[in-house]
C-alpha cells in the first residue's frame, strides 16, 4: 500500500519562495509519476507539475513554467516542488499524488494534501 506523506503546511508572503516535499513509502518500482494538485477554496483541483520516477522527466503546467521545478530523489522515494515568486492566488491545499501501473491495473493515491497561504 502506497501512502504519500507532504511536508506541513506553511504561510509565506507575496513574492516569496516555498519547497513542499512528499515522501512516498511502500512504493514499488511499478510507480510512474508523482505530481502536484493544488486545490484553492471553491475550485476544482488543478494540475501544475508532474515528473516521471524512472527517467525524471519534468511536466508542467503553462502557468507556472519558469516559476515552479519539481525534483526527486529517488533513493528517498522524495519529490519536491519548488515554488518561486509566489502571489496569493497561489494560496491553495497542495496535493501530492503518484500512479502506480503493473499491467493492466492502475491506482491512484493521494496524499492528505498540505495547506500554503501566500499573504499580501
Amino acid at each position: 500500500q502506497v501512502q504519500l506523506l507532504e511536508s506541513e503546511g506553511v504561510v509565506v508572503q507575496a513574492r516569496g519562495s516555498l519547497r513542499l516535499s512528499c515522501l512516498a513509502s511502500g512504493s514499488d518500482s511499478a510507480l510512474t509519476t508523482m505530481d502536484w494538485f493544488p486545490q484553492a477554496q471553491g475550485k476544482q483541483r488543478v494540475f501544475v507539475a508532474s515528473i516521471t520516477i524512472g527517467s525524471e522527466v519534468a511536466t508542467y503546467a503553462e502557468s507556472v513554467k519558469g516559476q515552479f521545478t519539481i525534483f526527486i530523489d529517488k533513493a528517498k522515494n522524495l519529490v519536491s516542488l519548488q515554488m518561486n515568486n509566489l502571489e496569493p492566488e497561489g494560496t491553495a491545499v497542495y496535493y501530492c499524488h503518484t500512479l502506480r501501473r503493473r499491467g493492466s491495473d492502475r491506482r491512484d493515491y493521494w496524499g492528505q494534501g498540505t495547506q500554503v497561504t501566500v499573504s499580501s
